[in-house]
């Protein structure tokens, strides 16, 4: 296998997994949108959102999802997924001050996976496995 197709394959799976975290984030604003507007109160201090607004959020984030996952629009979908992901990461900052509180620990898994979605941004004219094939040819 050659390294073009080694770093299309490592791109893929870090998109997949990113994919993964975040489709069950966007699932939750369907399933449980009481959590979801907790989570909204607790992390980015919007309170009194009903369940309509998650049904919309969620939707639009599934929409987003699914252009991240297939590998379209990547400037834009890669780029949007890193900057909510980023958003989520550091909304969660007094959880970082108090790693062994409760579960702040597992706060921290969020840190490799922004490292991901920043990885998956900037190599994302590398990335063979989407639906339309890498941009750029890469020896």
């Amino acid at each position: 296998m050659n390294s073009t197709n080694r770093l299309s394959l490592s791109l893929l799976g870090l998109r997949l997994t990113v994919f993964l975290v975040m489709l069950m984030w966007a699932l939750d604003k369907f399933i449980r949108p009481e959590h979801a507007a907790g989570v909204f109160e607790r992390f980015y201090a919007m309170a009194g959102l009903g369940a309509s607004a998650f049904t919309i959020l969620g939707a639009l984030e599934l929409l987003l999802l699914l252009a991240f996952v297939i590998g379209v629009l990547r400037r834009f979908s890669y780029g949007a997924v890193m900057l909510l992901h980023a958003g989520s990461t550091l909304s969660s900052w007094h959880q970082y001050l108090h790693p062994h509180e409760g579960a702040n620990l597992l706060f921290f898994t969020a840190w490799p996976m922004l490292a991901a979605c920043v990885a998956l941004y900037l190599l994302r004219d590398s990335d063979g496995f989407t639906v339309d094939g890498a941009r750029h040819a890469h020896p």
